[in-house]
């Protein structure tokens, strides 16, 4: 089996129109043809290098990952002397993947990466967290990399990132025991010694992803008396396991058990700043976080992928009455239903993806030249949609990640509670994907003034205008009709000038917003090719009724009743 060849749905996102455009920018017209023999020398060397790569990891993920899922949820990683030991079957997959240099995909060639685009490495990070979400967070924090590559001075960047393509791990050290999604309480130390020319961490993390990896991003203050964001400073420490970093446990999950999440303490650590001193929260954490969300949209339709795969094995080898129950409508419906949050969130995360990837490519081209106007614009215009797309995907996916894989097990009946069927571990990993990186309570808070400024509204006046198959006219016309309950909703909301409410009445204009944007993107996507046809009629079903649900809340709803919620 083979995760790439067996998924027609990612080599039709290769296909996208908007490629050429991305690979050009990324390839800066194909210069380092002649100086890296593996280099592309052309858009369609660039796309078969994709897919010779992408075959690769879904090998890998189908014969390695996903048969050692189930020992890995059951071992899970061990404290040794103040140090983490994975799983028998993580270090197994960890070898495999790094062995076929599928570490620092993305990175510049020039310290031993592929220079790929953000399309094949999130394709990689589907699909590594479709054979088991827990790994996928720890081969997917070679993000940090990112991070470095774009921030850090040059001698860091040949120090570290040679060794990221070499597969040595990563891991972002943000959150303390009184610093969660507060991360101005960060109080962490950082402290300049005069005398050696080096900065030094003291403290301590908590719930540190893979948190004993070999470099690691950590979030500290480095100004004596300050309290809030501006006094943060970004580091790289080089964790080489001469006990300046002790792992003082590892937390006892509910879920993706295969990936260290660990207390940390600093005792003297050296380290090297990262960019400049005092923007390690402002500017350097939320580059990261963004790219983080980025990672948990692809885990969480990798996670929805697997839900659905068992979902429908099952129902159709389950006989009851004399036949398979995927033929009685209640089941035919659930699954067909689960298919079709799996595709739009999956359409959602690739047009998230290419717009990151445009603007990504124009940041480092004006690292080496001016931008010209046209480009600069064109950067704007792309940067604008990620930030607005990113909160959106990152709800959208691990919500509908969760509610897979809560029908997944639906669809088992009493085995789905049974630890023998693997619906129950995807269900437990599937939990996380709200939470961790931004809650979607967070992520609304993110995504709301791109309702109330129109961003959203003009990027689905963009669809709308798109050429579609006419079977799919009538579809239009109602998503016409519902962008103007979102237009009349989100109008009734913000005339109101009361902050309070918008707040409350966030999440159902977001969502309004989320679910128009997924049907234009699969009825678009259905229209190119008809394996998402089906999927695009369901889906418009269901958005219509959660649309003209949330548009009559909103208009029943006046600005007085909130304190009727409010909980003494």
């Amino acid at each position: 089996m083979n995760y790439y060849n067996n998924n027609p749905a990612l080599r039709f996102q290769l296909s996208h129109p908007l490629m050429q455009k991305i690979v050009a920018l990324k390839e800066q017209n194909f210069v380092e043809k002649d100086q890296y023999d593996y280099a592309p020398r052309d858009f369609e060397d660039a796309i078969d290098n994709y897919e010779r790569v992408l075959e690769i990891i879904g090998e890998i993920c189908a014969e390695i990952i996903a048969p050692n899922a189930e020992s890995v949820d059951h071992e899970g990683p061990q404290v040794i002397n103040n140090r983490v030991k994975y799983a028998r079957g993580t270090q197994e997959n960890h070898d495999a993947l790094a062995q076929a240099g599928l570490y620092g995909m993305s990175l510049p060639r020039q310290y031993g990466g592929l220079n790929f685009s953000m399309i094949p490495y999130i394709m990689g990070g589907e699909m590594v967290s479709r054979a088991d979400a827990g790994f996928a967070n720890i081969w997917g924090l070679q993000d940090c990399a990112e991070t470095i590559a774009e921030f850090a001075d040059e001698s860091i960047k040949a120090e570290f990132l040679p060794r990221v393509c070499q597969g040595e791990t990563c891991s972002m050290d943000l959150t303390e025991p009184d610093a969660g999604s507060d991360l101005q309480a960060v109080q962490l130390k950082a402290t300049y010694n005069e005398h050696d020319g080096v900065w030094y961490l003291n403290g301590v993390k908590r719930f540190i992803t893979n948190g004993d990896a070999q470099i690691k991003l950590v979030l500290a203050r480095s100004e004596e008396g300050s309290t809030d964001g501006r006094g943060l400073s970004y580091f790289v420490a080089d964790n080489n396991f001469d006990h300046t970093i002790k792992v003082r446990r590892i937390e006892n999950k509910l879920g993706i058990k295969g990936s260290p999440t660990c207390e940390l303490v600093f005792t003297n650590t050296p380290a090297k700043l990262v960019g400049t001193r005092r923007m390690g929260l402002i500017k350097y954490v939320m580059s990261l976080m963004n790219g983080a969300r980025l990672g948990v949209g692809a885990q969480s339709v990798g996670v929805s992928q697997a839900a659905y795969d068992e979902a429908i094995a099952y129902a159709r080898e389950r006989k009851q009455f004399g036949k398979a129950i995927i033929e009685f409508p209640a089941m035919y419906e659930m699954i067909s239903l689960m298919k079709a949050k799996l595709d739009a969130t999956r359409a959602l995360l690739y047009e998230t993806t290419r717009f990151v990837d445009v603007y990504k490519a124009y940041e480092a081209i004006e690292a080496t030249r001016k931008l010209t106007p046209e480009e600069r614009a064109d950067y704007k215009e792309y940067q604008k949609l990620a930030d607005a797309f990113t909160p959106i995907l990152k709800m959208f996916s691990s919500e509908f990640a969760n509610q897979n894989a809560y029908d997944s097990i639906q669809v088992h009946g009493g085995s789905g509670f049974m630890k023998d069927y693997a619906c129950e571990r995807i269900y437990r990993d599937a939990r996380i994907l709200t939470i961790y990186e931004g809650t979607s309570q967070l992520q609304t808070v993110a995504a709301i003034r791109h309702v109330t400024t129109g961003n959203y509204l003009k990027q689905i006046r963009h669809y709308e205008a798109q050429p579609i198959n006419p079977e799919f006219h009538s579809l239009r016309k109602k998503l016409i009709t519902m962008t103007t309950l979102l237009e009349n909703s989100t109008n009734r909301v913000t005339e109101s000038k009361n902050p309070e409410y918008i707040d409350f009445q966030a999440r159902r204009l977001v969502e309004m917003a989320g679910h128009i944007i997924m049907t234009y993107l699969l009825i678009i996507d259905a229209s190119r090719d008809d394996m998402f046809r089906k999927s695009a009629e369901v889906y418009q079903r269901y958005a219509e009724v959660e649309v003209r649900k949330h548009a009559t809340f909103i208009k029943n709803f006046d600005v007085e009743q909130v304190d009727k919620y409010k909980i003494a």
